[in-house]
């Protein structure tokens, strides 16, 4: 009999933990489960994912639901190394569009990080516009109409009168371009501004920069929220065909005995476990798990900004989850996501009841799959690759891109937004004219502009 089994029986003080004792002891799990995962000792990881399942829920306190859809993520993990089992159990799975549009939605109503980047965004947009009689936007996730709408209003009240506007919207689903261009059309006729949209069906890896149909004579713009990491696994895959060997290594990680602690958020008992409660072998390594079988040849990042800069765009706006979830190795990507997540799921605990059925629908269709994501699927599966800051802007400038400050009148339109809406616990910090979204001290989005560089 393993040890998991009989957990409940043998040591029934696991039960009697109070909520903070069995975070930190979830933590524990979780890491363990995860260097057994990644050194392929499976006998182990199956034990230890059995004592998390006693103790994780999808229903319960902040740590027990983080833990319910890491060790989902890990389980998948070990079930993509029998790829016939992985497939016969997601054989029938199925998401629909109209699901899926409807967690996006509940994202922007429940957190407050696409209004503040919809603010800079169309702040930047506007002084980088101002004088231009047709205007070309470049929506790269067109999935919001909130942003647009919102644009055409400030564009109608200008003084020289409002631009002829034409708003290019990229998205993998034709529905929800459907509902965008209609919203959109109909407020652009509501305010008398001459408005076309042209939708184009395409995912980012894949787009047809033809299809964008960029004009002379149009100064044009970019938007791109939440989409341009997905275009790093092409850049790993070619990163793995010249350095194919990869070397295994023993155990990555070493746990302290469990000690009870009294934390008062996730966020505070993540930093106290990890600091003090983990050190991690110079050699620890994820290759255990199997590369993605797509050999599907999408566009590369280097690729991608190189045309970006060809249409000699002249603002573009980006917003980018500011976390690293694109280390080499399962443990380090594990390790920042647990940090991160943990952010979001503290936000969600301090502002939306935990029953709430909305705050569920985030939880699983959008956290638990971008988690899912991060831990097991590696190549070009993997589109969950969020990187800090500082390495967009290495790749921006290599690309030929220059920083364009934020504004302070976006900036301090973004703050009075935050400060009026109830946002508290949400701050704003500036970085090297950008803008970093935070939970409490925690930076999770990054919003940056860039231009042309000649």
């Amino acid at each position: 009999m393993s040890h998991s089994s009989s957990l409940g029986s043998t040591h029934p003080w696991i039960k009697e933990l109070k909520s903070e004792e069995r975070g930190l002891y979830l933590i524990h799990l979780l890491l363990t489960c995860a260097n057994h995962v990644a050194s392929c000792n499976l006998e182990n990881a199956n034990a230890s994912l059995e004592q998390i399942s006693m103790l994780a829920s999808p229903d319960g306190d902040t740590m027990q639901r983080i833990a319910a859809y890491f060790t989902e993520a890990l389980a998948d993990r070990i079930l993509k190394t029998w790829s016939g089992l992985h497939k016969a159990l997601n054989s029938t799975r199925m998401v629909m569009v109209s699901e899926e549009i409807l967690v996006q939605k509940l994202f922007f109503e429940l957190f407050p990080f696409l209004k503040v980047a919809f603010i800079l965004t169309n702040q930047a947009i506007v002084e980088a516009m101002e004088g231009e009689k047709m205007i070309h936007i470049i929506d790269l996730n067109a999935a919001e109409p909130a942003q647009w709408i919102a644009l055409l209003q400030v564009l109608s009240s200008r003084p020289e009168g409002p631009p002829h506007l034409r708003i290019t919207g990229v998205n993998p689903k034709k529905e929800v371009l459907d509902q965008i261009a209609h919203r959109l059309i109909e407020e652009a006729e509501k305010l008398d501004i001459p408005f076309q949209f042209n939708p184009v069906v395409s995912k980012l890896e894949n787009l047809d920069l033809d299809k964008l149909r960029v004009k002379t004579g149009e100064a044009l713009a970019i938007s791109s929220i939440l989409q341009l990491h997905t275009l790093l696994a092409s850049n790993d895959e070619t990163m793995k065909r010249k350095s194919p060997l990869l070397l295994k290594s023993p155990n990555g990680i070493h746990l302290q005995r469990f000690q009870p602690m009294n934390q008062t958020t996730l966020g505070d008992l993540l930093a106290k476990d990890m600091v003090n409660g983990y050190t991690k072998s110079p050699n620890s390594t994820s290759s255990s798990s199997p590369a993605s079988s797509n050999t599907s040849n999408p566009m590369s990042m280097e690729n991608f900004l190189n045309a970006l800069w060809s249409l000699s765009p002249k603002v573009m706006v980006v917003t980018e989850q500011d976390s690293n979830h694109n280390g080499a190795t399962l443990m380090e990507r594990l390790l920042e996501a647990l940090y991160s997540y943990a952010a979001l799921f503290d936000c969600l605990e301090s502002t939306v009841s935990r029953n709430s059925l909305e705050r569920k629908r985030v939880e699983k269709m959008l956290f638990g799959e971008e988690i899912k994501n991060i831990i097991a699927c590696e190549g070009l599966e993997r589109k969950e690759r969020h990187e800090k800051l500082d390495k967009w802007f290495m790749r921006f400038d290599l690309a030929g891109f220059g920083n364009v400050p934020l504004s302070y009148f976006g900036r301090l339109q973004a703050r009075r937004f935050l400060q009026s809406n109830g946002c508290e616990g949400y701050r704003m910090r500036e970085e090297n004219g950008c803008v970093a979204v935070c939970w409490q001290d925690r930076s999770l989005f990054s919003i940056s502009a860039w231009r042309t560089r000649k």
